[in-house]
């Protein structure tokens, strides 16, 4: 009888154990949405970085381009899925400042003073400059003369080889528009990119701000407008990739992230939002985009350019001078 006691009790206590281990795993994790306008290869890192510093939660970082991810923020106003916006161009996110969190946590300080915001909303991640990238063996091939102006991409010699971001769905494609623009005037910079979009490859202006560089890369395109930073991580890995710097400077945006009003109220999302600004936003810098944008942290990137010449970028951050330009452009 002893005998059958201790196996009965043995059994539930077995039984028991179970249920609470199902129990334990069955349990779901707190999910916490963050959209990013970033590439993949940065998504990925920050991803990891998440996942071993809070796996308590359920952390999403989800990829949408500039204009979807806007698009969507506008529609949805605070009712959205979303908890965290990690990256966005100041534009659209002044354009949401409505829908979003006053960062009274945050240290400004740190940052450039020309890049905090004056509502607080929104702290800089990172600032990163574009400029026209080539393929000189390609080029070499097809017995094509290197470029040394825009003016010279619109030539026939040119016409399937060149692949640029729409500025419509691309932060990347809209700055190269409004340096030509600051540049050159409305007129002659939109009939520049008539001319220029009989040269482009495959199906024309792409859908996302990486499709150029990834053009370069599948050998669809021999020039690409494309991101510094984009071109030096492929150039890091191999690719035979060139940047040139025309008279009109290279264009470029900051892009910052963000909390979603209300959410601000939840510690959790609020403690996943301070490692992003304490440690993600750097070590982003520090393996992929070095451009500074702290007063007191410089951040070195292997064959990344010393000294860029940056353009004349009036109006990058005002949402009225870029849906004026968006209005106007047809493609």
């Amino acid at each position: 009888m002893k005998h059958t006691f201790q196996k009965t009790v043995a059994a539930l206590l077995a039984l028991l154990l179970l249920t609470l281990s199902f129990s334990a795993c069955g349990e779901k994790k707190k999910v916490i949405t963050i959209y990013a306008t970033s590439e993949d290869f940065r998504i990925e890192n920050a991803q990891k970085m998440f996942d071993e510093k809070f796996p308590e939660y359920d952390i999403r970082i989800e990829y949408k381009s500039t204009g979807d991810l806007s698009a969507k923020l506008i529609a949805e106003g605070k009712n959205t899925d979303c908890d965290i916006i990690m990256e966005l161009e100041n534009a659209y996110l002044e354009k949401i400042s409505d829908s979003l969190a006053t960062l009274s946590d945050v240290d400004f300080g740190v940052y450039l003073d020309e890049l905090v915001p004056e509502s607080r909303k929104y702290a800089p991640l990172i600032r990163t400059s574009a400029t026209v990238i080539i393929n000189r063996k390609l080029l070499e091939e097809k017995n094509v003369p290197v470029p040394t102006c825009y003016e010279d991409l619109t030539k026939p010699e040119y016409k399937g080889l060149i692949s640029m971001s729409n500025p419509k769905a691309s932060g990347t494609g809209y700055i190269f528009y409004l340096n030509l623009v600051n540049a050159w005037g409305e007129e002659k910079a939109l009939t520049y990119f008539d001319d220029l979009s009989k040269n482009l490859s495959g199906a024309g202006f792409t859908s996302s701000g990486s499709g150029p560089i990834q053009a370069l890369k599948m050998g669809e395109a021999a020039i690409g407008f494309g991101m510094i930073f984009q071109a030096v991580t492929e150039i890091n890995n191999g690719a035979e990739f060139e940047l040139l710097y025309f008279d009109e400077g290279c264009p470029f945006n900051t892009y910052s992230s963000a909390v979603i009003e209300g959410k601000q109220n939840d510690p959790d999302v609020m403690k996943v939002f301070a490692y992003l600004l304490s440690d993600v936003a750097p070590k982003d810098k520090e393996l992929f985009a070095p451009e500074k944008i702290y007063k007191d942290r410089d951040f070195k990137t292997e064959n990344f350019p010393e000294n860029i010449p940056y353009a004349g970028m009036k109006g990058v951050s005002d949402i009225t001078v870029k849906e004026s330009l968006l209005d106007k452009w047809k493609y």
